[in-house]
């Protein structure tokens, strides 16, 4: 296939091979992709109704695009994945410094190549995956980095300082014919976001004295946080005026579409050695226990509550799960309430908590988990039906259960509590492994504490308690 592109300026003329500016290019896929009904931005959940149609006008308009919105938002994967709508491979000059279109270059080095050359140019072809570049914007940025700076090498060869070939370009530059993004652009410097401004508006921009006008062909898009945005850093009124369109991305709106990225985002192992099952009442826990985090007047909601809380905490469940089941020697995998516990170093870290008395902070996210079992339990469960199991506690029974204890132990227990069984095969339907009846048995004991029906008693270690009535 490689073979058969134009290798040279005249095979390409030859060919009838029209070269689009990049915001055209990107209009022209959209609108294929759009007739076709394909799907535009795999692996981005939630935001079919909101952000992508935004998104997609903006880019029909061709508009520079700002994402507004808080950590975890996918701001960056969305702008990453606006290269699949540029065309697979495009033509650029062979052997110039940055890539230029070859019907139209804007470099002293690209015109000198087409003048010596001619129609003999060598042309090269550029995948859409090399066509992105991306720089995470710091303090400590300079115009060098972005836009250029006098190449020393270059002088000490021979080439005197007037000289334009003496510049060796930047970020944006070399992304010509490209997609450039800026996350967090209100850290960026505003002398630097003046250059940025230039390069983008105004295409020319002095480097050591040059005046290089530089036409470049580059979609600049950039993301924000709206903290950042108005405490620790501003956006220059006439850079954000370049922008055209504002694009507010948001957290998932329901728990379905928190559960979807969840899971898509967990790291998953495979293994022919153990049967990993994950019931859906827990992972709606793991998703509440996000969503209450993001309500909480003791979680400072200025920073957020990102979506890899739920992530993190869907594989630190998962990971106690396993560590139980190669311990004790089983097949299944299931996790259970009493593995909540081990979830706390995961949440703690991808959480802001307002100013707490020392030791308070742990209350806080058990508080959290167990806002999350309640809510679960008590949309699957009434107390119609799970009054039987409050009766039978009534007669003086209790129960221990663990995450270091085996599945086959609550086999007995399903028998003892009048009611338990009917409630747990309600959950898990005709599933009868023991590690599956375990985890429900499990949540319908700890839901029943919750709502205040049952007695506790925490033993030692985390996850280890006796219920009674």
């Amino acid at each position: 296939m490689a073979n058969e592109r134009p290798s040279t300026l005249g095979e390409l003329k030859a060919a009838g091979y029209e070269v689009l500016p990049v915001r055209a290019e990107l209009r022209k896929n959209l609108i294929a992709k759009l007739r076709a009904g394909e799907e535009l931005f795999p692996g981005i959940v939630g935001y079919e109704e909101t952000v992508i149609p935004q998104l997609q006008n903006a880019i029909l308009s061709g508009q520079d695009i700002i994402l507004l919105g808080e950590r975890g938002q996918a701001k960056s994967r969305i702008i990453r994945s606006l290269t699949s709508l540029l065309d697979e491979w495009t033509p650029i000059i062979a052997d110039c410094e940055i890539p230029e279109n070859p019907y139209e270059p804007i470099s002293p080095q690209g015109h000198a190549l087409i003048e010596e050359h001619g129609d003999a140019t060598p042309v090269s072809w550029m995948s859409r995956e090399t066509r992105y570049g991306e720089k995470l914007a710091t303090p400590d940025i300079t115009i060098a980095d972005l836009i250029g700076e006098v190449d020393p090498i270059k002088v000490a060869e021979g080439r005197y300082l007037s000289d334009a070939m003496t510049i060796h370009y930047g970020l944006i530059p070399h992304t010509n014919r490209g997609i450039f993004a800026i996350n967090e652009l209100p850290d960026l410097a505003e002398r630097i976001q003046v250059g940025l401004l230039n390069a983008m508006e105004e295409r020319d921009v002095q480097i050591r004295g040059h005046k290089v006008r530089l036409p470049l062909d580059v979609l600049i898009v950039a993301t924000a946080n709206p903290e950042d945005y108005t405490n620790r850093g501003r956006i220059i009124t006439p850079l954000k005026d370049r922008y055209g369109s504002q694009i507010r991305t948001h957290y998932p709106q329901s728990i379905e579409h928190e559960i979807a990225i969840m899971e898509q985002e967990g790291h998953h192992f495979d293994t022919d050695e153990f049967n990993v099952v994950v019931p859906d009442y827990m992972k709606e826990i793991v998703a509440e226990v996000t969503r209450l985090a993001r309500r909480s007047p003791d979680v400072n909601q200025r920073s957020g509550v990102s979506v890899r809380a739920s992530v993190a905490n869907y594989e630190a469940m998962l990971a106690n799960a396993l560590r139980r089941a190669i311990r004790l020697g089983e097949v299944d995998v299931v996790p259970r309430i009493s593995d909540l516990p081990f979830v706390l170093p995961a949440l703690q870290g991808k959480v802001e908590l307002e100013t707490v008395e020392d030791g308070k902070d742990q209350q806080i996210l058990e508080r959290l988990i167990h806002g999350g079992v309640v809510s679960v339990f008590n949309n699957l469960c009434d107390d119609a039906s799970t009054e039987p199991i409050v009766e039978a506690f009534k007669t003086g029974i209790s129960v221990e259960t663990g995450e270091a204890l085996a599945a086959d132990r609550y086999d007995k227990l399903l028998d003892e509590v009048d009611g338990l069984k009917a409630v747990v095969q309600q959950l898990v339907g005709e599933d009868n492994r023991s590690a599956v009846q375990a985890s429900a048995a499990e949540f319908v004991l700890e839901g029943l504490h919750l709502n205040k029906r049952l007695n506790k008693d925490t033993l030692s270690g985390p996850g280890h308690s006796v219920y009674r009535g």
